[in-house]
Protein backbone atom coordinates (compact mmCIF):
# COMPACT_ATOMS: atom_id res chain seq x y z
CA UNK A 1 0.00 0.00 0.00
CA UNK A 2 1.49 3.34 -1.00
CA UNK A 3 1.97 6.27 1.34
CA UNK A 4 -1.14 8.38 1.81
CA UNK A 5 -1.52 11.96 3.03
CA UNK A 6 -4.44 13.49 4.88
CA UNK A 7 -5.93 16.89 4.19
CA UNK A 8 -8.70 18.78 5.95
CA UNK A 9 -11.45 18.98 3.39
CA UNK A 10 -14.79 20.37 4.55
CA UNK A 11 -18.27 19.53 3.26
CA UNK A 12 -18.57 22.52 0.95
CA UNK A 13 -15.32 21.59 -0.73
CA UNK A 14 -16.45 17.98 -1.14
CA UNK A 15 -19.66 19.15 -2.81
CA UNK A 16 -17.77 21.60 -5.03
CA UNK A 17 -15.21 19.03 -6.13
CA UNK A 18 -17.81 16.36 -6.83
CA UNK A 19 -20.04 18.70 -8.85
CA UNK A 20 -17.12 20.06 -10.86
CA UNK A 21 -15.43 16.73 -11.57
CA UNK A 22 -18.16 14.08 -11.81
CA UNK A 23 -20.47 13.54 -14.74
CA UNK A 24 -22.47 10.68 -16.26
CA UNK A 25 -19.80 10.33 -18.95
CA UNK A 26 -17.67 7.66 -17.34
CA UNK A 27 -15.89 6.87 -20.61
CA UNK A 28 -14.25 10.28 -20.88
CA UNK A 29 -10.43 10.30 -21.03
CA UNK A 30 -10.31 12.02 -17.63
CA UNK A 31 -12.06 9.03 -16.07
CA UNK A 32 -9.00 6.85 -16.55
CA UNK A 33 -5.46 7.97 -15.93
CA UNK A 34 -3.70 4.73 -15.07
CA UNK A 35 -0.21 3.72 -16.05
CA UNK A 36 -1.53 0.99 -18.33
CA UNK A 37 0.00 -1.85 -16.32
CA UNK A 38 -1.56 -5.25 -16.95
CA UNK A 39 -3.82 -6.27 -14.09
CA UNK A 40 -7.48 -7.05 -13.76
CA UNK A 41 -10.32 -7.55 -11.33
CA UNK A 42 -9.80 -10.71 -9.29
CA UNK A 43 -12.92 -12.93 -9.26
CA UNK A 44 -14.73 -12.46 -5.96
CA UNK A 45 -13.11 -9.09 -5.30
CA UNK A 46 -15.12 -5.97 -4.56
CA UNK A 47 -12.45 -3.28 -4.95
CA UNK A 48 -9.18 -3.24 -6.88
CA UNK A 49 -7.34 0.07 -6.75
CA UNK A 50 -3.95 0.88 -8.25
CA UNK A 51 -2.12 4.17 -7.74
CA UNK A 52 -5.32 6.10 -7.00
CA UNK A 53 -4.98 9.77 -6.08
CA UNK A 54 -7.29 12.64 -5.29
CA UNK A 55 -6.45 16.33 -5.55
CA UNK A 56 -8.95 19.00 -4.58
CA UNK A 57 -9.17 22.73 -5.27
CA UNK A 58 -6.64 23.45 -2.49
CA UNK A 59 -4.21 20.63 -3.01
CA UNK A 60 -3.45 16.97 -2.43
CA UNK A 61 -6.01 14.88 -0.53
CA UNK A 62 -4.67 11.31 -0.69
CA UNK A 63 -2.61 8.88 -2.72
CA UNK A 64 -1.08 7.31 -4.59
CA UNK A 65 -2.71 4.30 -2.95
CA UNK A 66 -3.14 0.61 -3.78
CA UNK A 67 -6.10 -1.19 -2.24
CA UNK A 68 -7.84 -4.57 -2.54
CA UNK A 69 -11.10 -5.52 -0.82
CA UNK A 70 -12.91 -8.83 -1.20
CA UNK A 71 -16.63 -9.19 -1.75
CA UNK A 72 -18.99 -9.89 1.13
CA UNK A 73 -18.94 -9.24 4.85
CA UNK A 74 -17.67 -6.12 6.59
CA UNK A 75 -14.37 -4.44 5.73
CA UNK A 76 -13.08 -1.76 8.11
CA UNK A 77 -10.74 0.97 6.89
CA UNK A 78 -8.61 1.61 9.98
CA UNK A 79 -7.02 5.01 10.23
CA UNK A 80 -7.18 8.55 11.50
CA UNK A 81 -10.52 10.29 11.05
CA UNK A 82 -10.38 13.16 8.61
CA UNK A 83 -10.70 14.34 5.07
CA UNK A 84 -8.59 11.69 3.32
CA UNK A 85 -10.46 8.81 4.91
CA UNK A 86 -13.81 10.41 4.14
CA UNK A 87 -12.83 11.10 0.53
CA UNK A 88 -11.65 7.52 0.08
CA UNK A 89 -14.95 6.13 1.35
CA UNK A 90 -16.83 8.44 -1.00
CA UNK A 91 -14.71 7.29 -3.93
CA UNK A 92 -15.33 3.64 -3.02
CA UNK A 93 -19.06 4.08 -3.58
CA UNK A 94 -18.92 6.29 -6.66
CA UNK A 95 -19.63 9.61 -4.94
CA UNK A 96 -16.28 11.15 -5.88
CA UNK A 97 -14.21 10.94 -9.03
CA UNK A 98 -10.49 10.41 -8.55
CA UNK A 99 -7.77 12.55 -10.10
CA UNK A 100 -5.75 9.61 -11.40
CA UNK A 101 -5.20 5.90 -11.03
CA UNK A 102 -7.33 2.86 -11.75
CA UNK A 103 -10.25 2.00 -9.46
CA UNK A 104 -12.39 -1.05 -10.20
CA UNK A 105 -15.49 -1.54 -8.04
CA UNK A 106 -18.16 -4.19 -8.63
CA UNK A 107 -16.40 -4.93 -11.92
CA UNK A 108 -16.60 -1.33 -13.21
CA UNK A 109 -13.24 0.33 -13.86
CA UNK A 110 -13.21 4.11 -13.34
CA UNK A 111 -16.99 4.34 -13.75
CA UNK A 112 -18.26 6.09 -10.60
CA UNK A 113 -21.78 6.61 -11.98
CA UNK A 114 -22.17 2.85 -12.45
CA UNK A 115 -20.99 2.24 -8.90
CA UNK A 116 -23.20 5.01 -7.50
CA UNK A 117 -26.27 3.30 -8.95
CA UNK A 118 -25.32 0.02 -7.25
CA UNK A 119 -24.32 1.29 -3.83
CA UNK A 120 -25.63 3.14 -0.79
CA UNK A 121 -23.85 5.44 1.64
CA UNK A 122 -24.89 6.37 5.17
CA UNK A 123 -23.64 8.28 8.21
CA UNK A 124 -21.64 10.67 6.05
CA UNK A 125 -22.55 14.18 7.17
CA UNK A 126 -21.39 15.61 3.85
CA UNK A 127 -24.19 13.65 2.15
CA UNK A 128 -26.93 12.52 4.56
CA UNK A 129 -26.90 14.82 7.58
CA UNK A 130 -30.37 15.14 9.14
CA UNK A 131 -31.85 18.43 10.33
CA UNK A 132 -32.71 18.54 14.06
CA UNK A 133 -36.40 19.33 13.40
CA UNK A 134 -36.98 16.19 11.28
CA UNK A 135 -39.02 13.40 12.86
CA UNK A 136 -38.64 9.67 12.33
CA UNK A 137 -41.95 9.68 10.45
CA UNK A 138 -40.72 12.50 8.17
CA UNK A 139 -37.44 10.86 7.19
CA UNK A 140 -38.95 7.40 6.57
CA UNK A 141 -41.87 8.85 4.61
CA UNK A 142 -39.56 10.92 2.43
CA UNK A 143 -37.42 7.88 1.62
CA UNK A 144 -40.45 5.76 0.73
CA UNK A 145 -41.59 8.51 -1.63
CA UNK A 146 -38.15 8.65 -3.26
CA UNK A 147 -38.28 4.88 -3.75
CA UNK A 148 -41.76 4.91 -5.31
CA UNK A 149 -42.71 5.79 -8.91
CA UNK A 150 -43.40 9.50 -9.39
CA UNK A 151 -47.07 8.87 -10.15
CA UNK A 152 -47.76 6.86 -6.99
CA UNK A 153 -49.16 8.61 -3.93
CA UNK A 154 -47.35 7.57 -0.76
CA UNK A 155 -49.07 8.60 2.49
CA UNK A 156 -47.19 9.40 5.67
CA UNK A 157 -45.97 6.24 7.30
CA UNK A 158 -47.28 4.77 10.53
CA UNK A 159 -45.41 2.59 13.03
CA UNK A 160 -45.70 -0.39 10.69
CA UNK A 161 -44.03 1.64 7.95
CA UNK A 162 -41.14 2.52 10.24
CA UNK A 163 -40.78 -1.14 11.19
CA UNK A 164 -40.81 -2.16 7.53
CA UNK A 165 -37.92 0.21 6.79
CA UNK A 166 -35.89 -0.24 9.95
CA UNK A 167 -36.40 -3.72 11.41
CA UNK A 168 -33.68 -5.51 9.42
CA UNK A 169 -31.05 -2.90 10.25
CA UNK A 170 -32.02 -2.45 13.91
CA UNK A 171 -32.28 -6.15 14.80
CA UNK A 172 -32.73 -6.36 18.58
CA UNK A 173 -32.20 -2.62 19.05
CA UNK A 174 -35.54 -0.92 19.90
CA UNK A 175 -37.08 0.90 16.95
CA UNK A 176 -37.36 4.69 17.25
CA UNK A 177 -40.69 6.25 18.14
CA UNK A 178 -42.74 7.44 15.18
CA UNK A 179 -42.92 11.11 16.18
CA UNK A 180 -39.53 11.42 17.86
CA UNK A 181 -37.18 14.07 16.51
CA UNK A 182 -34.14 12.38 15.00
CA UNK A 183 -31.80 14.71 16.90
CA UNK A 184 -33.33 13.57 20.21
CA UNK A 185 -32.73 9.86 19.57
CA UNK A 186 -29.83 8.06 21.25
CA UNK A 187 -26.73 8.16 19.06
CA UNK A 188 -26.95 4.46 18.20
CA UNK A 189 -30.56 4.81 17.02
CA UNK A 190 -29.69 7.89 14.97
CA UNK A 191 -26.97 6.08 13.05
CA UNK A 192 -29.02 2.91 12.55
CA UNK A 193 -31.91 5.01 11.25
CA UNK A 194 -29.64 6.73 8.74
CA UNK A 195 -28.34 3.35 7.60
CA UNK A 196 -31.85 1.92 7.28
CA UNK A 197 -33.07 4.87 5.20
CA UNK A 198 -30.01 4.76 2.93
CA UNK A 199 -30.22 1.00 2.48
CA UNK A 200 -33.86 0.52 1.50
CA UNK A 201 -32.97 -0.87 -1.95
CA UNK A 202 -30.38 -3.31 -0.52
CA UNK A 203 -27.70 -2.66 -3.19
CA UNK A 204 -24.67 -4.95 -3.38
CA UNK A 205 -22.42 -2.34 -1.71
CA UNK A 206 -23.12 -0.36 1.46
CA UNK A 207 -20.62 2.22 2.76
CA UNK A 208 -21.07 3.51 6.32
CA UNK A 209 -19.12 6.66 7.06
CA UNK A 210 -17.63 6.01 10.47
CA UNK A 211 -18.43 3.83 13.44
CA UNK A 212 -15.94 5.69 15.64
CA UNK A 213 -18.44 8.55 15.80
CA UNK A 214 -20.03 6.67 18.73
CA UNK A 215 -18.15 7.37 21.95
CA UNK A 216 -19.71 4.55 23.97
CA UNK A 217 -17.81 1.28 23.46
CA UNK A 218 -20.86 -0.92 24.00
CA UNK A 219 -23.01 1.00 21.51
CA UNK A 220 -20.16 0.98 18.98
CA UNK A 221 -19.93 -2.80 19.35
CA UNK A 222 -23.69 -3.11 18.77
CA UNK A 223 -23.47 -0.96 15.63
CA UNK A 224 -20.68 -3.18 14.33
CA UNK A 225 -22.79 -6.27 15.08
CA UNK A 226 -25.62 -4.84 12.99
CA UNK A 227 -23.23 -4.12 10.11
CA UNK A 228 -21.91 -7.69 10.31
CA UNK A 229 -25.50 -8.92 10.05
CA UNK A 230 -26.04 -6.78 6.95
CA UNK A 231 -22.75 -8.10 5.59
CA UNK A 232 -24.33 -11.53 5.23
CA UNK A 233 -26.30 -10.16 2.26
CA UNK A 234 -24.17 -7.19 1.10
CA UNK A 235 -20.59 -6.00 0.97
CA UNK A 236 -20.18 -3.41 3.73
CA UNK A 237 -17.28 -0.94 4.04
CA UNK A 238 -16.87 1.30 7.07
CA UNK A 239 -14.10 3.09 8.98
CA UNK A 240 -12.81 3.16 12.54
CA UNK A 241 -9.87 4.83 14.24
CA UNK A 242 -10.05 2.38 17.16
CA UNK A 243 -8.50 -1.11 17.26
CA UNK A 244 -11.12 -3.85 16.89
CA UNK A 245 -11.68 -6.41 19.60
CA UNK A 246 -11.33 -10.11 18.65
CA UNK A 247 -14.50 -11.89 17.64
CA UNK A 248 -16.27 -8.92 16.06
CA UNK A 249 -17.19 -10.87 12.93
CA UNK A 250 -15.46 -8.35 10.66
CA UNK A 251 -14.08 -10.08 7.57
CA UNK A 252 -11.10 -7.78 6.98
CA UNK A 253 -9.35 -4.66 8.26
CA UNK A 254 -7.47 -2.40 5.84
CA UNK A 255 -4.80 -0.85 8.05
CA UNK A 256 -4.08 2.75 7.02
CA UNK A 257 -2.64 3.81 10.38
CA UNK A 258 0.72 5.48 9.86
CA UNK A 259 -0.06 6.21 6.20
CA UNK A 260 -1.64 9.59 6.88
CA UNK A 261 1.10 12.22 6.87
CA UNK A 262 1.24 15.41 8.96
CA UNK A 263 1.06 19.01 7.79
CA UNK A 264 -1.86 18.68 5.43
CA UNK A 265 -4.07 21.30 7.09
CA UNK A 266 -1.70 24.01 5.86
CA UNK A 267 -2.07 22.75 2.30
CA UNK A 268 -5.84 23.11 2.49
CA UNK A 269 -5.99 26.45 4.27
CA UNK A 270 -3.30 28.44 2.48
CA UNK A 271 -4.59 31.48 0.62
CA UNK A 272 -7.95 31.62 2.38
Amino acid sequence: MAETNLDEYDSEEYEYYYQQHDSPDDDSPEASDSDGSAWGQIPGSLVSARAIELHGPWGHVFGPLDLDIDEGGVTVVAGQAGAARTALLMALCGRMRLTRGSLTILGFENKPAKVLARSAIACMNELDDVQPSVTVRDIVTEQKRWDSPWYKFVPRVDEAGVADTCAEVFGDVPLPSLNAFVDDLPELQQLLLRIAVANTRRPPLLVVGRIDKIADDMERAILLERLVALGEQQSVITADVNPLEPGTGVRAVVDMRGLLGPGDIGVMTQGR
